[in-house]
């Protein structure tokens, strides 16, 4: 096993473009939960209680926390040990050996990428359409998504001291609309729908475990992005302690949102007429809006749905500018083509990743929503989630001078509670997702090997080809 190399990098010439870190504890939170919250709890509450059909859908909730918060300290271990921008692509590197394995688990990385971060961002720009058709039912949603997407990539186009700024406003927007949410459910809460459960709603069967599956696969979707700011390690300041810090606060502060959100709408609109979700029934689309509609009427109603539209997006723009890093760190390093490495020469971000992720983004905008999340969890379990685990266990083992600022609490055991939650969301998963992220995989590893071999790369070469220009 090769030790890591992230300290071995050279230093960067002053006058050269370079990474500004100007990201802190509070710039980091606001980021993690912009993309956390986003509009995630307002658009996928159709999908959760349609996954076992009624209230008792609401354990994914509890099953997808008690997998994020291990996977929390899994990330930000690895995070404060190696800050660089990239994040589960310089881990999955380092941990699997930069110069063997750990090359073929970087690709693989970046294949996945390619498409499930995309898939990530399209998710925003779907809830987004969704929630603005309750204003304008007659625009089209494919317009909706190719100009908020166009948009999006407008306002990242930009030095990252002014995107700071613009983080916190859209994370001030999201506790707001939240708040008023969380608010008004409370104030007119009826536990008699909240809690209205369906004859045999607990009884424990095959199709009950698929079901919790399922509802935990769109629980742990609603609170993707805790990892965030591990993406931009580059740009945060003090990171050995940012990183924890944002990820621990940014968890905790979430769950408790979503499970008062969600109470708040079930209180209040009767499952049953937004269920199943994805039919032509109007209310899965914008059920916070007819909740809003239903207690204040329609013009206060379309005061929230702004909000909400300002939420979702806050999330689609969090999302943008840490995924648009990875493969700018891939390229600077020699495992990606070298024009995704490039800095815009005069404000120093990677606008060529920014561009391309931005434009994939906007095709994958065409899915429908339940497909977008599927697909996107799976990949991201293969690769990223179950690899990280075990780069986790590898540079403890093989690595153990690394500096490590923060430490998993009670290691071994929040990794492989870890590992077991995403196996069991991946396996319960509809058969067709399974060998679909399956054969995505397959053909990942076939491209590596054909690259590796028309390259006279690793595993073709012995390990000593790292002394040349791998970028070329």
């Amino acid at each position: 096993m090769n030790q890591p190399t992230t300290d071995q990098r050279p230093t960067t010439d002053e006058n050269q473009p370079h990474m500004i870190r100007s990201f802190g504890t509070l710039q980091a939170t606001a980021l993690n939960m912009s993309n956390m919250i986003g509009i995630g709890p307002f658009l996928t509450i159709p999908l959760l209680m349609t996954a076992l059909g009624g209230p008792q859908a609401m354990l994914g909730w509890l099953i997808a926390v008690l997998i994020v918060i291990p996977d929390g300290m899994v990330w930000s271990e690895l995070g404060a040990a190696m800050p660089g921008s990239g994040g589960s692509y310089l881990y999955l590197r380092e941990g699997f050996g930069s110069k063997t394995f750990g090359r073929l688990m970087a690709f693989l990385f970046i294949w996945q990428f390619i498409i499930s971060g995309p898939f990530e961002i399209a998710s925003g720009y779907i809830g987004f359409a969704q929630y603005l058709n309750y204003i304008w039912p007659d625009a089209s949603k494919n317009l909706i998504v190719i100009a908020i997407g166009a948009i999006n990539i407008a306002l990242l186009y930009r030095q990252i001291t002014h995107i700071g700024k613009i983080t916190v406003s859209l994370w001030i927007g999201t506790l707001l609309t939240t708040g008023l949410v969380i608010f008004t459910g409370a104030m007119h809460f009826d536990p008699k729908l909240a809690f209205d459960f369906p004859p045999g709603a607990f009884s424990f069967s095959t199709g009950f475990l698929f079901g919790l599956g399922a509802a935990s696969r769109v629980g742990v979707y609603d609170y993707l992005g805790y990892y965030d700011i591990c993406y931009i390690g580059d740009e945060v300041k003090n990171p050995g302690r940012t990183i924890p810090r944002s990820i621990i606060i940014s968890v905790a502060a979430v769950a408790m949102i979503y499970i008062l959100i969600n109470l708040s709408i079930i209180g209040v609109i009767p499952w049953r007429e937004f269920v199943p979700a994805e039919t032509t029934k109007p209310l899965s689309d914008f059920v916070v809006s007819i909740m809003m509609e239903r207690i204040y009427g329609r013009p206060i109603a379309i005061v929230v749905t702004i909000m909400i539209l300002w939420t979702a997006f806050g999330s689609c723009f969090a999302l943008l500018l840490g995924y648009s890093r990875i493969p700018y760190a891939a390229a600077r390093d020699g495992y990606f083509f070298n024009v995704f490495g490039k800095l815009h020469p005069k404000h120093n971000f990677p606008y060529v990743s920014l561009l391309v992720i931005g434009a994939i983004a906007i095709l994958c905008s065409f899915f429908s929503l339940g497909t977008v999340i599927d697909m996107l969890i799976a990949l991201r379990i293969l690769v990223q989630f179950v690899g990280q685990i075990f780069a986790v266990t590898l540079l403890r083992k093989n690595a153990p001078q690394l500096h490590r600022p923060y430490r998993i609490w009670l290691y071994p055991i929040p990794s492989f509670v870890a590992l077991i939650g995403w196996l069991f969301i991946y396996l319960t998963m509809d058969n067709w997702i399974k060998i679909g992220s399956l054969i995505a995989l397959i053909v990942g590893i076939v491209c590596f090997l054909l690259w590796s071999r028309l390259t006279g790369r690793w595993p073709f070469q012995s390990p000593d080809y790292m002394s040349k220009s791998v970028g070329d």
